[in-house]
């Protein structure tokens, strides 16, 4: 009896322990991603990410790894974790790469799904990292502007800090596939007309892009690695 009050007490401290590290949420599976995407009050939303992330980005240029760290901006790792777990970004396009400043992705494929995201704000995180190249943010007007549109910085952008551009991700390996995305459309996809329009990428994505823009490089899917 004492040994198993012992390893009983010992596997409470060891809980306690492991404790301070969120531990990764249960894969989905594909009913549940896809009723999670269009239910924003799905219990899996409220996940914590851990500590730290790995997540491939499966391109059709090349595998692109990614390092998301939750103390550099929480709210911010919070939601593209739980996005890329349920295949918010799966078979969706970099449809702003501006060569030698950023390549831009996050409007899903399914227009339903975008538009439900597309209002869903998250709280502002502090600057703690600095928008070196190869670092992730959140586009945005204003901090708390953010939903799930990002970019890869694809340069060293100082003056971002400074309009609090808060990174939360890294490229850590894959960065020569960044610099090879598809960049001769530029601005022209989310432009207005008429040059783009904003009406169409917002209410049909992939439809509007892969007619007026073909060239596109896209995203397969994000695999979030398991711990």
């Amino acid at each position: 009896m004492r040994l198993g009050v012992a390893v009983a007490a010992l596997s409470l401290v060891a809980a306690s322990v492991l404790g301070a590290q969120s531990p990764a949420a249960a894969p989905l599976t594909a009913a549940q991603r896809r009723a999670a995407l269009l239910d924003p009050t799905k219990s899996v939303w409220s996940a914590r990410a851990p500590a730290t992330v790995t997540a491939d980005i499966e391109t059709t240029r090349g595998t692109i790894t990614i390092e998301l760290v939750r103390e550099w901006a929480p709210a911010g790792v919070d939601r593209f974790y739980n996005l890329a777990r349920a295949g918010y970004y799966d078979d969706s396009r970099f449809y702003r790469v501006i060569y030698g400043y950023i390549a831009q992705f996050g409007i899903a494929g399914d227009p339903r799904v975008a538009d439900i995201w597309g209002r869903r704000k998250i709280p502002a995180d502090k600057v703690r990292e600095h928008n070196v190249r190869g670092t992730l943010s959140y586009a945005q007007f204003k901090p708390t502007d953010r939903t799930t549109n990002v970019f890869i910085n694809l340069r060293d952008n100082p003056q971002l800090d400074t309009l609090r551009f808060s990174p939360f991700a890294r490229v850590v390996q894959g960065m020569d596939v960044v610099d090879s995305l598809y960049a001769f459309y530029g601005e022209f996809p989310a432009a207005e007309a008429p040059l783009g329009n904003p009406k169409r990428l917002y209410g049909e994505s992939n439809k509007y892009l892969d007619e007026k823009f073909p060239l596109l490089d896209k995203i397969v899917k994000i695999t979030i690695r398991p711990e």
